[in-house]
């Protein structure tokens, strides 16, 4: 069993349904392989991407999926989903 999934949305940064549907994706994914951590790569640069998906993390549908969200230390460009 892996310690950490990772999903980097560069590839979909355009597109805030292509955004959830990854993000939603991944939680769903790491629930059901008991995989206790999300890192989610947005990238360093203007903090768009980051604020777009925190604010996707934020709605009360995602927000049951996981414990707590964090940024990675040392690391601006990576957030830490905590699973339940």
């Amino acid at each position: 069993m892996p310690d950490k999934l990772t999903i980097d949305l560069h590839p979909v940064f355009r597109s805030d349904q292509d955004i959830a549907q990854a993000i939603r994706g991944a939680l769903f994914r790491a629930a059901g392989q008991k995989v206790p951590l999300v890192e989610i790569i947005t990238g360093k640069g203007s903090g768009k991407l980051r604020s777009r998906v925190l604010a996707m993390l934020k709605q009360p549908h995602v927000k049951k999926l996981y414990r707590r969200v964090e940024t990675a230390p040392g690391n601006d460009g990576k957030l830490l989903v905590h699973l339940t």
